[in-house]
């Protein structure tokens, strides 16, 4: 996996049910390296501290390769790396191959494979609709967050350097379908439900669908 494009978001107003609110999903690429911290991107606008940023949401990492079915889906909307509100763009990120709790290196920092993406009203705005939340879901790769277990600055070019993986393993494309899919698989669903990767409560949620 490597980042081709780093990407950071300014604040942008926007009018939602008659209230204005602020985003950062409007993310666009940067001509120099970013820096990791444990809460967030450094310089990259969070507006909403309670679902956005923090030590599981530390930065959003999406796949380039699914950009042309996107493209195809919304030919008219102004596209550019970011477009899904990521921080880091990468090539060759395979979300069936890469898994919860994996450990990399990256330019100058260490992180983690932590949670998964749930699309919000927000990033309907920015698409035009809020018929892509489902569309999102339905089409399965969602990119995925990283805790920060380093800090340290990271570029275009940079690669993912594997350096840890459990025995026990959820994909990040299984671990995205187990949280939105009705019939989830209980093994893997048990395995996700005690990940230390996953927030607390996250677990909580998850462990409310295994079955006795």
């Amino acid at each position: 996996m490597k980042i081709i494009s780093t990407n950071i978001g300014k604040p942008t107003e926007f009018i939602w049910n008659g209230k204005k609110e602020t985003t950062g999903i409007f993310k666009t690429p940067t001509t120099e390296p970013i820096y990791l911290t444990k809460n967030d991107v450094l310089k990259d606008e969070v507006s909403n501290r309670l679902n956005h940023g923090g030590y599981y949401k530390a930065c959003y990492i999406f796949s380039a390769d699914h950009y042309p079915y996107w493209k195809e889906l919304y030919p008219n909307l102004d596209w550019t790396w970011g477009m899904f509100g990521e921080n880091l763009t990468l090539t060759n990120f395979n979300e069936k191959e890469v898994y919860l709790g994996d450990v990399y290196k990256v330019g100058e920092a260490i992180v983690q494979v932590s949670q998964y993406r749930e699309p919000c009203y927000k990033f309907g705005y920015k698409f035009g609709t809020q018929n892509v939340l489902k569309q999102f879901i339905q089409y399965g790769f969602g990119g995925t967050y990283l805790s920060i277990l380093k800090e340290g600055f990271v570029k275009v070019n940079d690669e993912f350097e594997l350096i840890e993986r459990s025995e026990k393993r959820v994909s990040v494309y299984d671990l995205f379908k187990l949280v939105f899919d009705k019939d989830k698989n209980q093994e893997l669903l048990k395995i996700a439900a005690e990940s230390t990767a996953i927030p607390a409560k996250k677990r909580m949620m998850l462990s409310k669908f295994l079955k006795e």
